[in-house]
């Protein structure tokens, strides 16, 4: 199981991973234009965390095996005011036996503009290493990357990238921040994103309105979106990945679900504190 695998298993927290699907040589087709924010604008403010626990499901297996969790914080460097938002990705002890995760995520982007910054992944999944860091150039929109796998030197390179191009923890804020007043059924919100090296077209799906029982949470009011999936050691690439968020001002991520090539993995919210808004999509 790649690394890119348990990125999605354990950090499916919005449509932004998995929803991958043509590399970067191929242009991006209608970026959405750039906004800039208020701070009362914004659906999340510093000391928000998140908590997400995935879970993986085949026959008459159905085990919690890791969880995500993701803090949000306010900094400033040189006049410029950036939310930093770091996520912590590991594997329960027992599953630890067959493949262990510990992984961080750092991402910095704009608090007008919720554009990135700064990126850097630590992984260290089973036997597997490696450190990238990310630098976002919105002047030329150019990425300046660094990645080190296992002990083999460091390998730089630049990325062209667009105006609707982000990693994904800035992706993750930037699209629970969308225009969703005027949602029709069908609509598809495109975006490009970069991780490492490598760097892909994609878009989401609204499914529409339902609700939905989140385990061990309760029942929600919820938007649901889907997104196609990349083929390759897991995924099909047949099926979509549904996602659920909260139908209120925190747009936040309740439950996510896809089948694989065996069984099903999906991540649901376990834990949040410092939402922003009252959680009033949640029924009982």
């Amino acid at each position: 199981m790649k690394y890119k695998t348990l990125v999605i298993i354990l950090l499916t927290i919005t449509p932004v991973v998995m929803s991958a699907q043509e590399k970067n040589k191929q242009a991006v087709v209608n970026c959405p234009p750039l906004r800039t924010y208020t701070t009362d604008q914004l659906v999340f403010q510093a000391g928000e965390r998140l908590t997400i626990v995935a879970n993986y499901k085949w026959g008459i297996i159905n085990a919690d095996v890791g969880e995500a969790t993701m803090v949000v914080s306010e900094e400033s460097f040189r006049d410029t005011q950036y939310f930093s938002v770091r996520a912590f990705a590991t594997t329960y002890k027992f599953w630890d036996n067959f493949f262990m995760v510990r992984d961080v995520y750092e991402g910095h982007f704009d608090t007008r503009t919720l554009r990135p910054i700064y990126f850097h992944r630590s992984i260290h999944e089973g036997d597997y290493k490696i450190l990238a860091t990310m630098h976002f150039n919105d002047e030329d929109y150019t990425i300046k990357t660094f990645i080190k796998r296992n002990n083999n030197p460091v390998q730089d390179s630049v990325l062209k990238a667009y105006s609707c191009t982000y990693d994904f923890i800035s992706l993750f804020f930037n699209s629970r921040n969308l225009d969703f007043s005027n949602l029709e059924v069908g609509k598809i919100f495109p975006f490009s994103f970069a991780i490492d090296d490598e760097m892909f077209n994609l878009g989401y799906r609204f499914v529409g309105r339902e609700e939905k029982k989140i385990p061990g949470l309760g029942t929600f009011k919820t938007l649901r979106f889907a997104a196609k999936l990349i083929a390759g050691d897991v995924f099909t690439g047949e099926n979509e990945l549904d996602i659920w968020i909260s139908d209120d001002e925190n747009r936040v991520p309740l439950l996510l679900q896809s089948p694989i090539i065996v069984g099903r993995v999906s991540a649901r919210l376990s834990k949040y504190a410092n939402l922003k808004y009252p959680l009033t999509s949640k029924i009982k």
